[in-house]
Parts: structure tokens; C-alpha cells; sequence
């Protein structure tokens, strides 16, 4: 089989611009997200796959419901054909959708610890959300901040259990459980956060110089449009084999609905959608003697 990937950025997805990750086989000692992708790129590479980088998939023609060639067309204009697709488009993250945030992201609100902690140097920080993101970017910024507090509006941390020990035992981070945004101010560049607990309602008002959210994740999945059934968030439904409800069409990883959302499990969806491929382009053989397009 020839294989075409397409990707609008870098190679990697939000794992290869994740600071360290610690949870992935074969890496005792942890590995940088940007290393683990440029691995990962080398292999597909000697295995022959080509890699069309910068390029944006626009829309999808599934085909027909019995099989034949799909298409898949760029913003740029340029049509790529083949009897089978794996979607792996990934998420994107949350906004928090509370006053002054449009106003202040890159002048005090940013969504990567990675790309702008280092402007941080020896100031406060704020870091929304206390998932396996939110606490593995605090724990990032503690490299250039002089403090950083975690806000989670629920009333415990839904990181793993090591990240929850890492942060509890680091002396320039605290956590504030119950707690939420309710407005971001300033003038031209943030100023003050606006937080609420949830259980109390009482407000304060706090000074950081910077604040990173990290509330969740929502799936690329706009240019499918009408292409692939998905759920009520937009999360690509799949049944055997990881093949969506349009035959000869599949999804793999962050974007599918069910999914993990961890590195590991999305390069095991992909093994395992890439079988049922296999499977599908012998029956494509064999039902309509293809041989290329």
C-alpha cells in the first residue's frame, strides 16, 4: 500500500508540542513530545510514507456506500484519491468563553505553556484546569515562574496520579479546587482574573501576570461536515474496526468519540484501524480490481 498523510501543522499532533511525556512504552526515563514525533516521523519515513506538510484538509467525498474512491480535497485546491481514509484530525483546546478572554489571548491568556511560559520569567502564573494537561503545563511553567496556582472547578484534581504527586510536593505550586473564571481585565493587556468557588460563590480577584487554560479538548471536525456520522460534540462516531459509518472510511485516536485521549492508546487505534484497512483495500481487490487511481 502507498500512504499519503496529510497535516495542516507540524507533525505530531498536541503530543509532539507537549513538554515531556511520561506515560508512553519504551521511554523509562520520560521523552520530550517534539523527540517522540520526530522518531515517529523518521520510521514512517523509511517505510516509504509520503508526508504532505502545511496542508489543510478542506472537505471529503466519502463515495458511495458500497466502496470505490474517496476523495479527499485541500484549501489549496488539489485532489487526493484512494479506495480507503484514516481520520486522525486530533482536537484542538478549549476556551473558557468568559468575558475579556478574546480580548487578552497572546497579551496575558495563552492555550501553550511550551510556546510563551518562557516570557514568564520570574512572575506569577495561572494555570485553568486540572487534567494531565493543565498540570504537566504548570509544572512546565515552574521552570520560568516564579508561582504557579492551578484552578479546577471540580473538587479534585483529574490528572494522573503521578502528576498529582509531582505538583502536590512541588514548593512554587498550589492548587485551588472549586474555583473558577469568570472574567478576565485589563487594558490593553490582562491585569486581573475575576474567580469564583463554585460551592460558595464568593469572588476574588487575582494578579497574574499570565494565565494558561487548559479545560478540555474539542475535535477538528469541521470540514467533515455531512461526510461521517458524528456524536453531540463532534467526536467522529466508529464501530468494528475502528470504520466510521461511511464503508471504507476510518478514525483513529483523539478525534474518535470513546477515545482514551492518551499517546499509547492513539497509536494502538491507528494499528488497529490500519488492519481493518488492510482488509478492506483486499476486498476492494477482489470486488473491483483496483489497481491504483
Amino acid at each position: 500500500m502507498e500512504t499519503l498523510v496529510i497535516e495542516r501543522s507540524g507533525i505530531g499532533g498536541q503530543a509532539g508540542s507537549t513538554e515531556r511525556i511520561d506515560n508512553y512504552p519504551g521511554f523509562a526515563q520520560g521523552i520530550s513530545g517534539a523527540d517522540l514525533a520526530d522518531q515517529m516521523r523518521e520510521q514512517a519515513e523509511r517505510f516509504g510514507v509520503e508526508l504532505l506538510i502545511a496542508q489543510t484538509v478542506a472537505s471529503i467525498d466519502a463515495g458511495d456506500e458500497d466502496g470505490g474512491v474517496r476523495t479527499v480535497v485541500t484549501e489549496s485546491g488539489d485532489q487526493y484519491r484512494a479506495p480507503a481514509v484514516l481520520l486522525t484530525p486530533g482536537t484542538r483546546y478549549r476556551r473558557l468563553n468568559v468575558p475579556g478572554e478574546d480580548d487578552f489571548i497572546g497579551a496575558g491568556v495563552h492555550f501553550c505553556a511550551t510556546c510563551d511560559g518562557p516570557f514568564y520569567r520570574d512572575m506569577d502564573t495561572l494555570v485553568v484546569g486540572g487534567g494531565n494537561s493543565g498540570i504537566e503545563e504548570g509544572l512546565f511553567l515552574t521552570r520560568f515562574a516564579s508561582h504557579v496556582t492551578v484552578l479546577e472547578v471540580g473538587d479534585r484534581l483529574r490528572a494522573s496520579q503521578v502528576l498529582q504527586d509531582k505538583a502536590a510536593a512541588h514548593p512554587q505550586m498550589d492548587i485551588r479546587l472549586n474555583t473558577t473564571v469568570r472574567e478576565f481585565r485589563g487594558d490593553g493587556k490582562l491585569s486581573s482574573v475575576l474567580v469564583e468557588d463554585v460551592n460558595t460563590g464568593q469572588q476574588d480577584e487575582l494578579h497574574p501576570a499570565g494565565v494558561f487554560v487548559f479545560i478540555g479538548l474539542d475535535p477538528n471536525t469541521a470540514f467533515l461536515a455531512d461526510s461521517v456520522e458524528l456524536d453531540e460534540r463532534g467526536f467522529i462516531k466508529t464501530g468494528t474496526g475502528m470504520e466510521t459509518n461511511r464503508h471504507g472510511v476510518f478514525a483513529a485516536g483523539d478525534v474518535r468519540a470513546g477515545s482514551t485521549k492518551q499517546v499509547a492508546a492513539a497509536v494502538g487505534e491507528g494499528a488497529a484501524a490500519l488492519i481493518s484497512i488492510r482488509g478492506h483495500m483486499e476486498q476492494e481487490i477482489r470486488n473491483r480490481g483496483y489497481a491504483g487511481d
